[in-house]
Formats: structure tokens, sequence, C-alpha cells
């Protein structure tokens, strides 16, 4: 079987689009099939999108697990004066975050494969994750670790978890890394949390 948080070259392509609307912003989205939430938009990324704030000073931002790109094209559309990184494992899913930049016409943006942060060559002042949560909590947890020492002093973390999924774990993991956490949000739930480096 294969899952959206791995890269399987064997899946057949099923390349389909849809359409939405993001903080009153348009989008189109190419999607195939092997890629996280390929039908719409998953409520997660959506809470999450719609609870970032970004400020003046934050002008770099990394999307970790970035699939294809829903969340990371749509900041960079929202802040024009940032620079975005989207990064994700599955190569497939990085092609349709490319297809996608195109699609919207969205230039400030870098997209790239990595597992987790290894082909990270830049510090940056925001970090924002929907986490792969069915890749186990092992590599959540190294994904928060990696996150913050790639995050610039001051910089902070926005991440969406389901409570039922591990969300009060998480709040705890970020609290022993980052020595504060913060539940920012709960929708449905969907845990938004918020740690400052």
């Amino acid at each position: 079987m294969s899952h959206y948080y791995i890269n399987d070259s064997k899946l057949d392509h099923e390349v389909k689009s849809y359409e939405t609307k993001i903080n009153n912003i348009d989008f189109t989205f190419f999607t195939d099939r092997g890629v996280f939430s390929k039908d719409k938009l998953d409520f997660g990324s959506r809470v999450l999108l719609e609870t970032v704030i970004l400020k003046d000073s934050q002008k770099t931002v990394i999307d970790m697990g970035c699939g294809y790109g829903a969340i990371g094209l749509c900041l960079a559309k929202m802040y024009s004066d940032k620079h975005v990184y989207l990064y994700d494992v599955n190569e497939r899913a990085v092609e349709m975050a490319i297809k996608n930049q195109k699609e919207n016409e969205i230039d400030n943006v870098s997209i790239e494969t990595s597992q987790l942060f290894d082909n990270v060559k830049i510090k940056a002042d925001v970090v924002v994750t929907n986490p792969p949560i069915r890749a186990g909590k092992q590599i959540v947890f190294n994904l928060y670790d990696e996150a913050y020492s790639n995050l610039n002093k001051g910089g902070v973390l926005y991440a969406v978890i389901q409570k039922k999924q591990g969300a009060p774990s998480s709040v705890a993991h970020l609290e022993e890394i980052f020595h504060n956490c913060t539940v920012l949000e709960k929708k449905n739930g969907y845990w938004i949390l918020f740690a400052q480096k």
C-alpha cells in the first residue's frame, strides 16, 4: 500500500484539479494519486491558514511536508513580501506543488524534495506544518526538533494536529524543545499549535 509521506514512483497517475477560496483568495490546485488530501483542501490546513498571521519582520517561511503546496503557496500569495520554501519527501507532491505555483502565478517561493530538513539550507523566521501524522509520532517529533534547529532566534512554529491524533503529546514535546507552546485555535477537534524559539 502506498502512503502520501513516502516516495512511490510505481503508482499510476491520476492528475485532477479543484478550485477553492482561502482567506478570500481564489486558487486552483492540481493533485495526483498518492498525495495527501487530493480531492479538496483538508480542514486542518484551512484552519491553519486562517490562524497564521505573519509579521513584517518575518521574511522567510518554511512549509515542511508541503504536499501539493496548498499551505505554502497560499501564504506566499497572501504575503508577497515573504519568501516561502516548500519541502516534501514525496516527489510526486513536489511536482504538483511546482505545477500549482505556475498555475497560481506565484513567484516568491522555492520548492524542493527533502526528507524533513535534510536538504534545507536556510534558517527561517517561520515554519508551518501540517505534519505527516500517519508516518508515526517519531517522524512528527523529529520534524519539530529539526524545525527548532532551522529557526532563527525568535522564530516561530505553527502546526496543525487533531486532538485524537496526538495534539496533547505534541504540545508536551514542543514545550520540551521550545520551552513554550500555545494552542491558538481549537476547531472540530483540530488544534493549531504555536511555539517560539
